[in-house]
């Protein structure tokens, strides 16, 4: 009924071919085979005793593409393998391109959600009774691994599962696992004579659930009891990516506190309006995290200009706080006003950064002076200095920093700098020398038709610039748009003429396919732009 294809065959066929929302797409043999057998699921089920392990993964990527939770819950149930990883299986988003076929624009709650709740029952059955089971071929996995799997972004329908939603839904199931073993034990449905006579529990072989996190106000008491479970419980919850927002100081440094620290890769710690004084009592619980590589404090509250007693020995405090995180190579400190500091701040660091986030941090011209001549410069992957204003005195210093970086920067923004065609193109010497540069980000400039050309034409020796996420040009708005006093203005779609910006956009269209840069793309849409990230660079 269901053949065992030869090794080399399963290599080459046990991924789709092509995305299964695109008219026509191909798949492999193995993987139509798959999908057919899981469209009747009763007798599947009874056939995976049958199935060589190596159809596990296929038939795993071809129940997740169509929404067979059953399915997933029996083959998960039945893994025979000691790793469950859904990058590994269904892939995940390319660097500036979409997510893998398989998963679509976002992940399905209810698919994800099956497969936890088959973790829970496998646990939960583990604890009834460690020889039970009535299958040949019993449940091996130790390891789930759901990192990457989602992001934080809210804008999403309630079929699919955000960040949020799937932290909570993962220290649900580790507290419901927890209580099971506790209500066990008292039991004494799993208590065995030891060699003294005592009675001594008999453990069940745990899962490790390794996921990015994401907690605020209304889910941090779950994920606290989730996390202080700690190994004790036979489902153990594994961070790689921490982001918490809106929470308090003492929060958050007990949440950090419970995570295990050899795992952590970053911490993000936004909107939690903590300022100088709650930064400095919660970095240094981040120092017991040894391979943290990325730290975002945006939103934080911190002011230098303030004439507050204490804030240089707090920001001498701070960097000494940044200087003990060994692996740091991300640092974001979006909307910190750290005019003229930025030597203090990151003078003790012990090696140097490769993607900096500075976005509305009204730095000064010293500020990008120091930059362009710290070891910071020509290691940089990534740069945002959005929200400054691209002034004469401010121009010459980000010409000079763009050179220092133009070796190794992939990552570009400078939106809402109030750029001018003429600043612009008095940019494009030093942009034009960053040759490895992917990404640039130019939103809420106050650019024209005329400039945005220019910019094309002088960028298309740039091999590598895949993305340019440009702005409305001002001759295409109908109306002036209301200036804001922190930004450009030239952000509001709703005064543009969309018959005049149609033209240009398939203007820059066709120069680029003259150019034989047509795979490249050039955009007004944020979407895109918001999901890059330093881990993908």
């Amino acid at each position: 009924m269901f053949c065992t294809p030869q090794p080399h065959l399963l290599s080459v066929c046990s991924l789709p071919a092509h995305s299964p929302s695109v008219p026509g797409a191909m798949h492999s043999l193995v993987f139509l085979c798959a999908r057919r057998l899981l469209s009747h699921h009763p007798s599947a089920r009874r056939a995976l005793d049958l199935l060589p392990a190596e159809l596990y993964p296929v038939l795993f990527q071809a129940a997740f593409l169509d929404g067979r939770t059953l399915a997933l819950r029996d083959l998960v149930g039945m893994w025979p393998f000691p790793v469950l990883s859904f990058q590994q299986l269904l892939g995940h988003r390319s660097r500036y391109r979409d997510r893998h076929p398989l998963l679509g624009e976002k992940p399905s709650k209810l698919c994800v959600q099956a497969v936890i709740l088959a973790v829970v029952a496998h646990l939960r059955q583990v604890l009834e009774e460690p020889c039970h089971g009535t299958s040949k071929r019993r449940c091996c996995l130790r390891v789930l691994d759901m990192t990457g799997l989602q992001d934080d972004d809210t804008d999403r329908g309630p079929e699919r599962m955000s960040l949020w939603s799937g932290t909570v839904a993962l220290a649900k199931a580790c507290i419901e696992v927890s209580k099971h073993q506790s209500e066990c034990l008292k039991r004494g449905s799993k208590r065995r004579k030891g060699p003294s006579g005592a009675s001594a529990a008999l453990q069940p072989i745990g899962v490790e659930v390794r996921a990015d996190l994401f907690v605020n106000c209304t889910s941090y008491g779950i994920l606290r009891d989730a996390l202080q479970t700690g190994t004790a419980s036979p489902l153990c919850l594994r961070c790689r990516d921490f982001h918490a927002e809106e929470l308090s100081v003492a929060s958050t440094v007990c949440l950090l506190e419970s995570l295990e620290p050899t795992g952590v890769r970053r911490v993000d710690l936004r909107f939690n309006n903590l300022g100088l004084a709650g930064l400095c009592a919660i970095l240094p619980h981040l120092a017991r995290f040894t391979n943290l590589l990325s730290l975002k404090l945006p939103y934080s509250n911190i002011d230098v200009r303030r004439l507050v007693t204490g804030t240089d020995a707090g920001l001498q405090r701070l960097a000494m706080e940044l200087g003990r995180l060994p692996c740091l190579k991300e640092l974001n400190l979006g909307s910190s006003r750290l005019s003229g500091k930025l030597r203090q701040l990151l003078g003790d660091l012990q090696v140097p950064l490769e993607s900096l986030e500075l976005a509305f941090c009204y730095l000064l011209p010293s500020d990008l002076a120091f930059l362009s001549q710290s070891p910071h410069a020509p290691a940089l992957k990534k740069l945002d200095l959005s929200g400054h204003n691209i002034s004469e005195n401010f121009l010459q210093p980000l010409q000079h920093l763009l050179e220092e970086t133009s070796a190794s920067l992939l990552h570009l923004d400078l939106m809402e700098c109030q750029l001018t065609d003429a600043r612009l193109e008095a940019l494009l010497p030093a942009l034009c020398r960053c040759s490895r540069l992917h990404c640039l980000g130019l939103f809420g400039n106050p650019l024209s038709t005329r400039g945005l050309q220019t910019l094309l034409g002088k960028t298309v020796v740039l091999p590598d610039l895949h993305l340019v996420v440009y702005p409305y040009p001002v001759d295409c708005y109908s109306q002036e748009p209301p200036q804001l006093p922190s930004a450009s203005g030239w952000l509001f779609e709703d005064v543009v003429d969309e018959e005049r910006f149609a033209a240009v956009s398939a203007k820059l269209r066709q120069m680029l396919v003259n150019s034989g840069r047509a795979s490249a793309v050039w955009t007004t849409s944020l979407c895109r732009h918001s999901a890059l990230d330093y881990f993908a660079l």
